[in-house]
């Protein structure tokens, strides 16, 4: 037993006394978050979104190479085959070639005519490993789909805050959950990584793993609000983060590290997926606190939260 004690101690990321003053950087956090929101929203309107084959329509050929494959060589064999903007990338190693080519005018047999020009192009000794088709009215109702999936999971998350809590809870975690979908959409417009439908996988498991997240403090600040009717809300919301935090960092950094080894070891076709699993937990951890908590104070939420206190408030109330 005193081993197992010894264990579990180190295992704890954050001591049981801990006590950061969160709400004393709310203003910091908050203008860091709407600037960081801002950004993500320029970048994705200006820079745009790389968008792949699932959302954009077209073909999707991966190649694997007999040795180094010469990109500008097959640029130009391919080039020259009249398919119309032809886009090669590196797949994970030298031979693995990832070609994508517009969707061609006609039906199912022109794109496969398209597909056998590309073989008798790159000749013998070429391993193709994967061939995909969209046309343009399947990727525009694929995009539409991905986008309403989204929104729909947010007002849905909406509703059951705001039943299972208060409206304010609701807005809070709402907006957090918003901040969340947007950097992520920024991060990828910035680093120009491919959007497609595991993407939009990835954006609404961080939704909901996010809105988990908020749940657990939210929980714990409506349970501290009914039981310290006068206690200050600040400080309220400074215990109620603190008592959960060690929750919430144990919780992300054991998702994190499954995360980690898929995007290391998990090869090419996951790893824009895992990035946004990686980067969305962080920024859902980061709002659950420094977001979600924060906005309540401007919300009044202490006047429709807070009932009958418990007898001993009175004496620890500083």
């Amino acid at each position: 037993a005193p081993g197992r004690i010894k264990i579990m101690r180190l295992l704890k990321l954050v001591p049981d006394d801990i006590d950061i003053r969160f709400m004393s950087f709310r203003k910091v956090f908050l203008t860091i978050s709407a600037l960081a929101v801002v950004a993500s929203l320029a970048l994705v309107f200006v820079k745009g979104m790389t968008f792949g084959i699932d959302f954009q329509g077209g073909i999707l050929i991966e190649v694997r190479m007999p040795q180094a494959a010469n990109l500008s060589q097959m640029r130009g064999q391919l080039g020259a085959l009249g398919l119309g903007e032809v886009s090669l990338q590196e797949f994970g190693n030298p031979v693995d070639v990832l070609i994508r080519i517009g969707a061609q005018d006609g039906d199912a047999a022109a794109q496969q005519a398209a597909v056998a020009a590309v073989k008798d192009a790159l000749g013998a000794g070429v391993d193709y490993r994967r061939v995909e088709f969209v046309g343009p009215k399947v990727s525009s109702e694929l995009l539409i789909d991905g986008v309403l999936a989204v929104v729909v999971a947010i007002i849905a998350m909406l509703i059951y805050i705001w039943l299972r809590f208060e409206w304010q809870f609701g807005l809070g975690a709402v907006m957090a959950l918003t901040h969340d979908v947007f950097l992520t959409l920024g991060m990828f417009s910035l680093l120009g990584l491919e959007f497609n439908l595991s993407t939009v996988a990835a954006v609404l498991t961080i939704a909901g793993y996010s809105i988990n997240d908020t749940v657990v403090v939210f929980d714990r600040i409506r349970e501290d609000l009914r039981k310290y009717k006068t206690k200050p809300v600040p400080d309220l919301l400074n215990d109620s983060i603190n008592a959960t935090l060690s929750r919430t960092l144990m919780t992300s950094l054991t998702t994190l590290v499954a995360l980690l080894a898929l995007f290391f070891l998990g090869g090419e076709v996951i790893r824009d997926f895992s990035f946004a699993m990686i980067f969305g937990i962080l920024v859902g951890t980061y709002s659950s606190i420094c977001v979600a908590s924060p906005l309540l104070l401007y919300t009044n939420v202490a006047a429709r939260a807070r009932g009958t206190g418990d007898a001993k408030e009175a004496a620890e109330t500083p």
